[in-house]
């Protein structure tokens, strides 16, 4: 089942950009990152350029700072029991599970309320 050896590690990044073209020449010319697009709002790039992977989400210029904070996303090789673990550790899920290309995830908040996914293919 997965990665085992992936599994809850940080495995990924995402970042708000309010402008994804401006977002990709920057850190294309500063850092040599390439990216690959999911449609007008979202881009990839890899740990081949930035070390982990990760990518940019669309978010509107005065969206809250919940919208635009980094999320970390971390691997599970048991999607659900890393839900179930974290629900009864104290944590609460914040995002239900959802599909997207290449796996699922959700998001959670720990006690303390900081928020992070986890994801599995």
């Amino acid at each position: 089942m997965g990665h085992p050896v992936h599994h809850h590690k940080i495995n990924y990044i995402e970042f708000a950009a309010t402008e994804i073209a401006r977002v990709k020449e920057f850190y294309g010319a500063v850092f040599g990152w390439k990216f690959q697009e999911y449609g007008p709002d979202y881009v990839s790039f890899s740990a081949a350029e930035a070390a982990v992977d990760g990518g940019f989400y669309k978010t509107g210029p005065h969206d809250p700072l919940s919208k635009s904070a980094p999320l970390v996303v971390l691997y599970s090789a048991d999607l659900k029991a890393t839900e179930a673990a974290i629900v009864a550790s104290g944590g609460s899920i914040v995002v239900p599970t959802f599909e997207f290309p290449g796996g699922r995830r959700f998001h959670f908040a720990d006690p303390v309320g900081n928020v992070l996914a986890v994801w599995s293919e």
